[in-house]
C-alpha cells in the first residue's frame, strides 16, 4: 500500500454513528471496518489505541489513534 495521510471531516451524526459502530466491535472483540475518503480501512482487533493532544500557537488538536502492522 502507497503511503497515504487523509483527513476527513463529517457531520455530528455521522461521527456519533461511526464511534457507536466502533465501540460495539471494541466491546466484541471484532475488527473494526471504516471506509475513508472512498477507501475501505480495516482495524485489527491487535491495533493498539492511543489519544493524543497536540498544541502549536493558539491551535490544539486532540486524535484518537489506532496504530498496527499488516501481516503479509
Amino acid at each position: 500500500m502507497a503511503d497515504r495521510d487523509v483527513e476527513k471531516e463529517y457531520s455530528d451524526a455521522e461521527n456519533i454513528r461511526k464511534l457507536e459502530r466502533l465501540v460495539a466491535c471494541m466491546k466484541s472483540g471484532e475488527p473494526f471496518e471504516i471506509q475513508v475518503a472512498g477507501e475501505r480501512i480495516y482495524v485489527p482487533v491487535r491495533a493498539t489505541f492511543t489519544i493524543e493532544h497536540e498544541v502549536e500557537g493558539d491551535e490544539e488538536e486532540l486524535e484518537f489513534q489506532f496504530r498496527w502492522t499488516n501481516e503479509s
